[in-house]
């Protein structure tokens, strides 16, 4: 079985207010990439919701590694408060 040491991966956002930003976050702890991520905005109470989309990345050098490097999120809304 293959076995990891990875924790973090890169998640790509592909739309909405921050297209084209990439950020680090952890895997879930069943080692599942997050279905969602919650992005503050940096100002007030605003955050960003993004939901994961079916393309992952493989890091190329770690053939032992069975969790993506890189995983594309897709913008579905604003959320205030």
């Amino acid at each position: 079985m293959a076995t990891t040491s990875t924790t973090t991966y890169t998640a790509k956002l592909t739309d909405g207010p921050l297209e084209g930003k990439t950020i680090s976050t952890e895997f879930l702890d069943s080692g599942d990439p997050r279905p969602r991520l919650d992005i503050p905005s940096g100002s007030g109470t605003k955050r960003y919701l993004y939901a994961r989309s079916s393309v992952l990345e493989f890091a190329a050098d770690d053939p032992t590694d069975n969790r993506p490097s890189a995983v594309e999120y897709r913008y579905l809304e604003a959320v205030f408060g």
